[in-house]
């Protein structure tokens, strides 16, 4: 009889020590007692060796989980009782008319004498005796109904437990099923009326329509209103909601105007924050620069720091850390740097220099004047020490595109430069190279020879200045604060964290 149980899966406990096994019956062996698997899986996971063999004395607990086709009505050989050792090798589990194996389960006994397990026939039989209100159930039934701890709950209709089976399972259609035709396996397996379940279908619209928003709501409201938990208020009491951005903190009010000037010039800008930022006169803003020399801002510093700021705006103009990166020594950008014999032309070759010691290749151009401000001699020394080029005639300029212009020709005061020969030479030279172009502080006062800039870096304070400026920054040179107050400038820096802001004309 163990031969006809050949080609069965079943699943095998041998205790906590060495797992459960699962595999299909390759051979039973009564007399040695001893049971084997092939292509076995311990503990889920499958095996490396094709085939595993069990002692008696090992096994703990055996189920059957299937039967091979063919050998769903074997009975037992025996009509009256199988006899099995204490291990229960050997003789199988016996099976309904379904195909549902039983447990088989190692007895726990002292002796070693063979055990009997009574037919199915006669289990049967004694649980009707024993149950007489359940004599119309089903062995399995029963034993399903003794396993479930909500006995007699009825599970929803539409719900993932009722209509989601296996991943694998197919639901069959509900055209086509007629009552008597789904499998008993189904009835006795879910223990729910399938035909029921198929038949109706959830009404998602009717559903929808019973939900009435307006009055839920309006519940709602009434709730809050009457000591709800929370109020929503009117518009006036809700609280203020805050973005991602913003400080849920009381601090102090911003200030959009943090600097007053005592003449309006009639020209005012702001920063990206908001702030406004006025313009002032010439004439104030040579009394500002005056009153922050005496107090030791000299020109050298002045000129240091103008210097820097506007170098880092070149820079970041050139391409920033996308071009100057020291695998890119092959594309180094190139400045031409017009400059004249004034403070203004010693700016822009204190921005040349710290350009050139940034690996940029700087072309400065300076005539040769027979006498030049002592600023723009030391200017001059120090830009020869570095790495760039010094040309006195526009001639040597580069006849190919540069990549910035900076123009520090023009003057505040001084306008007769612009009928000078190299002055009108340089002016034609930077419109036909067609290269954009940064202007550093350059005057109020718009010649029609002069050159259009893309750009200009205001210093301390903005000018008043055309369209010809292009877009206006501004760069802070350390002027303290008290000193715009002994110029009557309440003053209050925009700058945060920055040393160069854009400007926005309002």
């Amino acid at each position: 009889m163990a031969a006809d149980w050949l080609g069965s899966i079943v699943s095998i406990n041998c205790g906590a020590t060495l797992g459960v096994y699962q595999g299909r019956v390759s051979a039973v062996d009564q007399r040695n007692q001893t049971i084997s698997l092939t292509q076995p899986f311990h503990n889920g996971v499958k095996c490396l060796i094709p085939e595993v063999t069990f002692r008696a004395g090992d096994i703990t607990e055996l189920k059957i989980l299937e039967i091979p086709d063919g050998k769903e009505n074997l009975t037992y050989v025996d009509s009256h009782q199988i006899e099995l050792s204490s291990s229960g090798i050997g003789c199988p589990a016996g099976t309904n008319q379904n195909g549902l194996g039983k447990l088989l389960k190692k007895p726990v006994t002292s002796s070693s004498a063979p055990q009997s397990i009574p037919r199915m026939i006669d289990v049967k039989c004694q649980d009707v005796v024993n149950s007489p209100q359940q004599g119309s159930q089903s062995y399995v039934e029963r034993h399903l109904e003794s396993l479930n701890p909500l006995k007699g709950f009825r599970r929803r209709h539409n719900s993932w437990s009722s209509s989601s089976r296996h991943p694998n399972q197919v639901t069959p259609k509900k055209t086509g099923l007629k009552n008597g035709q789904l499998k008993s396996k189904d009835d006795e397996c879910f223990g729910d009326e399938l035909e029921e379940i198929l038949d109706t279908d959830f009404d998602f619209e009717g559903n929808l329509a019973l939900f009435d928003k307006a009055a839920v709501f309006e519940e709602i409201e009434t709730h809050e209103k009457h000591g709800g938990a929370r109020s929503r208020g009117t518009p006036n009491d809700r609280p203020s909601r805050y973005r991602h951005d913003e400080n849920i903190l009381e601090s102090e009010p911003i200030i959009y105007r943090p600097i007053i000037v005592p003449q309006q010039t009639g020209k005012e800008y702001c920063t990206d924050a908001g702030l406004v930022v006025p313009s002032i006169s010439y004439e104030l803003h040579k009394k500002l620069l005056a009153v922050a020399e005496r107090h030791g801002l000299s020109v050298e510093r002045r000129l240091e720091m103008s210097g820097v700021c506007a170098s880092q705006m070149a820079l970041t103009l050139l391409g920033g850390p996308n071009r100057l990166t020291p695998k890119n020594v092959h594309q180094r950008p190139t400045v031409a740097l017009l400059c004249g014999p004034h403070v203004k032309g010693a700016q822009g070759i204190s921005c040349g220099r710290h350009l050139a010691n940034h690996d940029v290749h700087v072309i400065l151009f300076l005539p040769n004047f027979v006498k030049m401000l002592e600023s723009v001699t030391n200017e001059l020394n120090l830009f020869n020490r570095t790495q760039g080029q010094h040309v006195c005639n526009v001639k040597d300029l580069p006849d190919s595109p540069v990549d910035l212009v900076i123009n520090c020709l023009d003057c505040h005061e001084n306008a007769f430069l612009h009928d000078q020969p190299w002055y009108k030479a340089a002016v034609e030279w930077a419109s036909r190279n067609r290269a954009p172009v940064l202007s550093i502080d350059p005057p109020v006062n718009e010649l029609e020879e002069g050159i259009d800039a893309k750009w200009s870096l205001a210093l301390g304070l903005p000018l008043p200045l055309g369209e010809r400026a292009g877009r206006i920054y501004l760069c802070d040179i350390g002027i303290p604060q008290k000193v715009f107050q002994e110029v009557g400038i309440n003053y209050h820096s925009p700058f945060g964290c920055k040393f160069v802001i854009p400007l926005h004309s309002t």
